[in-house]
């Protein structure tokens, strides 16, 4: 499947395999898009007809001096630009409910999308990127199907009946109007070539100066604290001239585009004006064809200006339409697994594989956790772990203790399959987790993790998190395990207090208790706590310890922590260093053996 990449690229690589995955959305409103195709061109074939009534009006009824046959004249040019007023409020209301039917179908499948890959995705690609895709490009095929296409029709069809008109009344006239029109449209095709490239660079640098100013503006107290205001302006004021750049070159080649068109059909007016006048005083052209045809050359260009604009709408649509494509190509996070969680016989859960009907092969859930020969990377030149292997029994209480960059964490990523393993195996209860289906397994795996991530909603919404059909009961039990009933309490809305902005009203201390509850309320029968006290003080770590001892309370616990007080009641520890386990044992083990974690405890060695 094709490989999403916002910046790789300066113009749509393939415009008619974006146009077919385009029409392929439309194939629902299939009927509606027909409907409102048909009534703009009629619209445009309308409209140069009442243009050619002039003709029929002034020779036919003003010429004789007819005013009875010049009023039903008048009234049938009203009737004809009656029917183009309906044929427009018709295309109009089509196509722009069409469009929102079809972008509503696509932001449905990109969200659906996103929720589908892998983490080395969201790595590798800006949030900024990810935004622009949703807001920028979705609103360019939006304007782009509701006014740009329908209008684009209209125009066509005016063009090709007024080309039609011109050689009617008048060829060798008409053949110098279509050759100045040749001539023009030469021009645009040069010129929207040029400013393809622009529009498409401009939508990369909008993407990136939007990614800038969603991590500055969530990181102002780091900004304000160390002084950086003048370097983040600086560098905004890069990202911000390379969109303006980017942006001017576009609009240079745009904005040159109309008037010279426009002034080519001034001139080409004015020529066929003296030539017309010249053609009726020898008596070869009468004034109603005259007449008739100067306000086709007139009208003439307001087609011309409009499939001008209307294609450049077109092409900047097309290189969105081609992003948000490739995103919802972008190949989704592997998962084969064919093994659940399941109620046995006996109501107790088990790990049931979908593909053995017997249920012989069923494993009851305990929680058993075992790395076999793990070696991994996240990028395939850095390898962080090195050939890991440990295996913490159901029940059991292990720590992970080591320098930043030891290969902790990626213990924790590599137990949610938040990443594939490269060599080795992870089981979960004796079962390769490659084999459970990805739900199932991180169902039965809580985490409580350094940087505590609240959603918009209620703090009863925020613990609920964990499990979703949980009780106001279950909820206010959880709090009170976390030891956060108390602050809650205090709050003027209590459960009910309306978190925004990440629960940037709340104190980090407290934002890691809802966590801890989120986390109990899920009910686990395994636990990961990856530096889940580091952010919060002395005072506050002695208040949860006991909270803490409950949760982790016949669950298989995995402990990743800088503070070595927090790992001394663990059955057994791991010393990481290079990705490598170099030392475990228990607390008392690795004291006596007075090697690294001696050192770290008693202070000779400090983590780097």
């Amino acid at each position: 499947m094709a490989k999403y990449d916002p910046v790789s690229y300066k113009r749509p690589k393939n415009a008619l395999w974006t146009v077919r995955r385009l029409l392929a959305f439309l194939k629902t409103d299939f009927a509606a898009v027909c409907i409102s195709t048909a009534a703009a061109l009629a619209n445009g074939v309308i409209g140069v007809y009442g243009t050619y009534s002039y003709k029929l009006i002034i020779n036919g009824f003003i010429a004789d001096k007819d005013p009875e046959g010049l009023n039903r004249g008048v009234l049938m040019l009203a009737a004809v630009y009656g029917c183009g007023v309906l044929a427009s409020f018709l295309y109009t209301q089509l196509m722009a409910k069409a469009a929102q039917s079809v972008i509503f179908s696509i932001r449905k499948q990109l969200f659906h999308r996103l929720q589908q890959l892998p983490m080395t995705f969201f790595d590798r690609n800006s949030s900024g990127n990810l935004m622009s895709v949703f807001t920028n490009d979705l609103e360019a095929i939006s304007e782009s199907l509701g006014t740009s296409y329908p209008a684009l029709m209209q125009s066509i069809a005016a063009l090709i009946s007024t080309i039609i008109m011109l050689l009617v009344i008048h060829p060798l006239l008409g053949s110098a109007v279509i050759l100045c029109q040749i001539l023009t449209s030469v021009y645009i095709r040069y010129a929207t070539g040029k400013s393809r490239h622009f529009y498409s660079e401009q939508q990369q640098n909008l993407g990136r100066l939007n990614g800038f100013l969603e991590e500055i503006t969530g990181g102002q107290k780091v900004v304000k604290v160390f002084n950086h205001e003048d370097q983040v302006l600086e560098e905004f004021g890069s990202y911000n001239n390379a969109l303006r750049e980017s942006a001017e070159k576009g609009a240079v080649y745009t904005g040159i585009m109309v008037p010279t068109v426009v002034g080519m059909s001034y001139l080409n007016y004015a020529v066929v004006a003296v030539g017309g006048g010249l053609l009726c005083i020898r008596g070869q052209m009468d004034l109603g064809s005259l007449t008739a045809f100067l306000v086709c050359v007139r009208q003439a260009s307001m087609p011309v200006n409009q499939i001008t604009k209307q294609t450049t709408s077109l092409l900047s649509a097309l290189a969105g339409a081609e992003r948000v494509f490739r995103l919802l190509d972008a190949v989704p996070e592997p998962d084969e697994g064919s093994v659940v969680c399941v109620n046995g016989q006996n109501g107790e859960p088990v790990w049931h594989d979908e593909n053995d009907h017997s249920g012989d092969s069923d494993v009851p859930l305990r929680g058993d956790i075992s790395f076999s020969d793990i070696t991994f990377g996240y990028r395939p030149v850095k390898t962080i772990l090195h050939d890991i292997s440990f295996h913490v029994p159901a029940g059991g209480k292990v720590a992970f203790v080591g320098s930043t960059g030891a290969g902790k964490t990626t213990v924790f990523n590599l137990v949610n399959r938040f990443y594939e393993i490269e060599k080795g195996s992870v089981t979960y209860d004796g079962i390769d987790i490659r084999r459970i289906r990805k739900k199932d397994l991180r169902r039965n795996i809580a985490a409580i993790v350094q940087t505590t991530h609240l959603f918009t909603g209620t703090i009863a919404d925020n613990i609920r998190y964990g499990r979703i059909d949980a009780s106001d009961e279950d909820v206010a039990a959880a709090a009170r395990l976390a030891h956060a009933d108390s602050f809650i309490s205090r709050l003027p809305n209590g459960y009910q207090t309306m978190l925004r902005n990440d629960g940037d009203n709340l104190s980090q201390g407290q934002r890691q208790l809802l966590a801890i509850a989120r986390a109990a309320i899920a009910r686990p029968p395994v636990l990961v706590l990856d530096e889940a006290t580091s952010s919060i003080d002395t005072r506050t770590e002695r208040l949860i310890e006991m909270g803490l001892d409950s949760l982790m309370k016949g669950r298989t616990v995995l402990v990743i922590a800088h503070r070595l007080s927090t790992v001394r009641n663990s059955d057994e520890i791991m010393v990481m260093e290079k990705g490598r386990i170099i030392e475990q044992g228990s607390h008392q083990e690795l004291i006596a053996a007075n090697g690294r974690y001696a050192s770290l405890y008693t202070g000779q060695f400090e983590l780097e």
